[in-house]
């Protein structure tokens, strides 16, 4: 197995903040992705983000330059349509998604009935990222929780890194109708749960990944909940300056100014825990 920086035999990679912001692809991070595939390094993409499905995020990637597919992608909708075959029954009446088409599609597509309103009795609730999503949107998903149905969320990223500026995430979401119904979703089926990671780095055999993202709370603690080394680049949402304030969750064991950096030596260059 072909290795890189500091001997690890694959990448497990976020997308938002670390290879685009928004629309535009981060300096350096498309090139240092090809340098890795190319070198035989095998290279899965990991992302939160439910608004869109595993085949529109391949193709976004490969329209940017990026030499991967489907297969390497795994989004946290994806993750959510797992956790619900295992714990629902289809027979036992409708989910009520609160989120984007494309989750919409991946529900049904996993032989579920898809509603969303809360009158049509759901038994459970799952709630993912639209930035069209309004206020009846989260109305009917806070209606059905109080009347007893179950409550999934894709992820709980409180915010998005765009190229305007920092937005609010599902997260943001979720705690709006937490506030309404005085609950918490049973699971979220994304980072920082470890199951995405351990399931890409069984599919790709890697051993000994390094996890790369640019959130404390869900890339950095979900590489420690499964075990893996996780590095925090400064190119989305916190900083080597964060740290202190998340110590108390997990400390990265690299932070890193941008993916670029997985190509440079020497190590001693990039804070590391250990060091």
């Amino acid at each position: 197995m072909t290795t890189f920086f500091n001997g690890y035999d694959g990448l497990l990679c976020d997308l938002d903040g670390v290879v685009y912001a928004g629309a535009q692809p981060i300096d350096q991070a498309i090139a240092t992705l090809n340098a890795l595939i190319s070198a035989g390094v095998p290279v899965a993409f990991v992302t939160n983000n439910a608004s869109k499905a595993a085949t529109e995020v391949a193709e976004r990637l490969v329209e940017l330059g990026v030499d991967t597919d489907t297969e390497h992608v795994m989004t946290s909708a994806q993750a959510v349509v797992n956790l619900l075959s295992a714990d629902y029954h289809r027979d036992a009446g409708p989910v009520l998604v609160t989120g984007s088409p494309q989750l919409t599609e991946q529900i049904q597509a996993a032989g579920f009935e898809v509603t969303q309103v809360a009158a049509d009795d759901p038994q459970v609730v799952v709630q993912g990222f639209n930035p069209k999503l309004g206020w009846n949107d989260l109305a009917q998903a806070s209606f059905a929780i109080q009347r007893g149905a179950g409550w999934l969320a894709t992820n709980l990223d409180l915010t998005i890194p765009l190229s305007q500026g920092i937005a609010p995430g599902n997260g943001s979401l979720v705690n709006t109708v937490a506030q309404a119904t005085g609950t918490r979703p049973e699971v979220a089926a994304g980072k920082p749960a470890p199951v995405m990671f351990t399931t890409m780095a069984q599919k790709f055999s890697m051993t000994r990944p390094l996890v790369v993202g640019d959130r404390l709370d869900t890339d950095v603690l979900g590489a420690a909940n499964a075990g893996f080394d996780g590095a925090l680049v400064e190119t989305g949402i916190h900083r080597r300056q964060d740290i202190d304030a998340h110590r108390v969750v997990v400390t990265p064991t690299w932070v890193l100014p941008s993916l670029g950096a997985l190509l440079q030596e020497p190590l001693d260059d990039y804070w590391s825990r250990d060091a």
